[in-house]
């Protein structure tokens, strides 16, 4: 929120002091504190007034500081608070002497200037990095009585702001103003399903404000050359992180507050729904999943939406007996075709389900500050909200769940979570403005243990829509009710990207989008988009999303791009363990493998699919599309085709082709299977190699489904010679593209290929030798 009038006064009724003097200075192991006083000390008289703003400074693990600024420390310390997972592996040290106080961590410094000059500066390898200086640091109070702590960090000018959860605005955020307050407000807004209070920047560093509550971020905006964070109350705690990359920056952000999960194979391929309020029964489900096989259609999961309920019982977890007779029995039978099955819930209960009545007398709901249960008609008549502090109703509602796992049920779609009241009492006494955004925390969880625990570690996955700091541990979330149009489109895009740019390793997204039917024109773009992203769905709102709805063009595309997705498994799954090992999200924007490329900084319309592949969803009905290719000669992963890159580049696609780009020395493991996604990823790979840069190697492992590895590969070249070694393989192959003929082979068997030559590999060790002309 803005609490000034331009740059020199305040507005009316806000009044705002600032610390003016390091005037005393505490050490302690790992951790400083520091009293500053709102005028600078003259003589003695001057000591017996206020206010005096603490400054204290830890460090929770090395290169992250946190900084909490507090005026009065009286304040009761509320619920809920994030789950932080420090190790304390931090060996910070603080110093003091006369010009000033401090504490450093790892490579990162904290200093608070002793001299005249209020001054906070934050730096790393002998460089400042930003810092807090004149009028940034603030205690704020209003006339209506209402208290405020603020922090201003400087934004250099070639300096670019990042993340903040998921956001469908312009992918920098300078210049906006997000207030992090989870709201279901669609995609084409600025409010957001997914708000997180952490940016990062490519000036090596990145910021994650302690509040689960709102959180106003004033990005280059109040103060142009800021980046300014506030929240209600008397102290702010945030955390300061050292890069010096952006790669490095979400590794050390979810080191702190989680990693995404890992997730089963068998997640990555084709969800399909029933959509929102069409109509549907056993036998409708059945002409969806004949209709795919027949196709020669690629179907993993199937999904039944709300109406599996029935109406105006959402949420009693109970078969709408008018519609399905036989719950197990239909059940099995899609279970005996291979697809795995997901369900639609929500924490909210109509009050016409079973289960008000229950929950009301047990004290399982939110309450008013009165004793009566919460209740509005906004979604279901009479809804209440399950109230997951309480552990006696946590457990409750996901006995619920648990008896459908014992049906077959293998996942929830975790819908909602957003509309959460703030005129409650929670069980726990937690702070409603705080506990606002962090029920989805407690939501999410406490279904996504459940699952875990039933199917085991790598086996649980959820379809999430709302989200906070931490819920990138309970995955996959998808983007929300979206139009159906290429500016949607776009808009879930940049939201996807803010998204893994704030932590989250995984996402996905209405194919088609959710509101309205697509065209067949719109509908055909956007499957390639969506089987390119880490989870793909066909869902919508009242329409359904088979291909052969919308032409029979649509069915060959789905098939080209689904087809596709699964030869890419052995890549995907590489891609995924970054995800949950290190936190960098599959989907990335440009700028996070590419910040030294200035050219990177605002693109939003393309993005890196792991390391290697460069995908530029084409956005408009006539196939035109521009992208931007950073240095270096890239492929075309479809055709072989080359484009120099350090330019942008304008092409026109057909429906069964995309902007799906290679990058140069990349070797990419392609799976021997395209009809599901589950299976050994590492039997008949083929490494398809591309322009092996002369004495470089390079090292692909295939994960196995556990995590651990089940082979992995080297690839270099040495002159003529490229030469690949194989740990775990079997039936393997490699590849050359744009290689037409080799002058010698060792340890295999050439032959031509559409794109090159391809080796079948006889043993451990192939060596090309390649021609003259490379």
């Amino acid at each position: 929120m803005k609490f000034s009038d331009g740059y020199w006064m305040m507005r009316e009724g806000v009044h705002a002091v600032y610390p003016a003097e390091a005037f005393d200075c505490v050490t302690g192991p790992g951790s400083f504190t520091v009293h500053a006083p709102a005028e600078r000390i003259r003589h003695r008289g001057d000591l017996l007034k206020g206010p005096v703003v603490t400054l204290s400074c830890t460090s929770p693990m090395p290169d992250v500081i946190g900084v909490t600024i507090t005026h009065f420390a009286g304040e009761r310390q509320p619920r809920p608070e994030f789950e932080l997972l420090a190790d304390g592996a931090s060996v910070a040290t603080a110093e003091l002497d006369d010009e000033a106080v401090t504490l450093t961590s790892g490579a990162l410094s904290v200093r608070v200037n002793r001299g005249e000059e209020w001054r906070v500066d934050f730096l790393a390898e002998g460089r400042r990095l930003t810092g807090s200086g004149f009028k940034a640091m603030a205690v704020i109070d209003t006339d209506d009585d209402r208290h405020y702590v603020r922090e201003q960090l400087d934004l250099g000018v070639d300096h670019h702001v990042y993340g903040l959860g998921e956001r469908f605005g312009p992918l920098a955020k300078n210049g906006q103003v997000v207030d992090v307050w989870n709201a279901d407000g669609g995609t084409n807004s600025d409010q957001a399903y997914k708000n997180v209070p952490f940016f990062l920047t490519d000036g090596g560093y990145g910021v994650f404000v302690d509040h689960p509550g709102r959180v106003s971020f004033e990005v280059a905006s109040e103060v142009v050359t800021r980046t300014q964070f506030s929240v209600e109350g008397q102290s702010l705690r945030y955390f300061f992180i050292y890069g010096p990359t952006p790669k490095d920056i979400l590794r050390k952000y979810t080191a702190l507050t989680g990693r995404p999960a890992r997730l089963p194979d068998w997640s990555y391929g084709l969800w399909l729904s029933t959509s929102f309020t069409t109509s549907y029964d056993e036998e409708t489900v059945s002409s969806f999943i004949d209709g795919m096989a027949e196709r020669d259609l690629p179907l993993s999961v199937f999904h039944f939406d709300c109406f599996w309920m029935r109406e105006y019982n959402w949420c009693d977890f109970e078969w709408d007996p008018r519609v399905f007779p036989d719950p197990p029995g239909m059940l099995r039978r899609l279970k005996e075709r291979g697809l795995r099955i997901c369900l639609w819930i929500n924490p909210y209960i109509g009050q016409r389900s079973p289960l008000f009545a229950e929950g009301k007398a047990r004290g399982y709901l939110l309450k008013r500050p009165n004793g009566d249960v919460w209740q509005w008609d906004k979604w279901q008549p009479g809804c209440a909200v399950v109230d997951f502090t309480n552990p006696e109703a946590r457990e409750w509602y996901v006995a619920k769940l648990d008896a459908l796992l014992d049906m077959g049920v293998d996942s929830f779609k975790t819908d909602f979570g957003e509309r959460i009241p703030t005129d409650v009492v929670y069980y726990d006494g937690s702070d409603p403005e705080r506990a606002h955004n962090y029920y989805t925390y407690l939501y999410n969880q406490a279904v996504f243990e459940l699952l875990r625990k039933r199917r085991g570690e790598g086996e649980a996955v959820v379809f999430a829509r709302s989200a906070t700091v931490g819920s990138q541990r309970f995955p996959v979330h998808w983007g929300g009710d979206c139009e159906s149009t290429f500016e949607a489109m776009g808009e879930s895009l940049r939201g996807g990207l803010s998204l893994g740019l704030s932590g989250f390793g995984y996402w996905s997204h209405d194919i088609g989008g959710f509101e309205g039917t697509p065209d067949p024109a719109l509908f055909k773009r956007w499957i390639a988009f969506g089987m390119l992203s880490s989870h793909s769905r066909l869902h919508g709102s009242h329409s359904y999303r088979v291909p052969w709805a919308f032409d029979e063009e649509s069915v060959d595309v789905l098939r080209t791009f689904t087809r596709l997705k699964m030869r890419l498994m052995p890549y995907l799954s590489g891609a995924a363990r970054q995800a949950y090992e290190g936190g960098t999200p599959m989907m990335r924007a440009m700028v996070l493998e590419f910040p030294g490329d200035p050219a990177c900084t605002h693109l939003e319309r393309q993005y890196m699919l792991g390391d290697d592949l460069l995908v530029a969803p084409v956005l408009d009905a006539s196939g035109e599309v521009s992208y931007y290719v950073p240095d270096g000669v890239w492929t075309h992963y479809l055709t072989g085709e080359q484009v120099r890159g350090g330019r942008w580049v304008r092409e026109r696609h057909g429906f069964e082709s995309v902007p799906l780009l290679v990058r140069p020395g990349a070797v990419i493991p392609e799976g021997a299977v395209e009809d599901r996604p589950d299976y050994d990823h590492a039997e008949g790979v083929t490494l398809r190699v591309y322009e092996p840069v002369d004495g470089a190697a390079v090292t692909t492992e295939i994960p196995a489904p556990d995590g651990t590895t089940a082979a992995s590969f080297t690839t270099s070249r040495n002159g003529a010679v490229v030469r690949v070694t194989a740990a775990g393989a079997a039936g393997w192959n490699v590849l050359l593209v744009g290689v037409r003929s080799v002058s010698g082979v060792s340890g295999g068997d050439a032959e031509a290929h559409e794109q090159g030559t391809v080796i079948r590999a006889t043993g451990d060790t192939v060596e090309i030798t390649l021609p003259e002309e490379g």
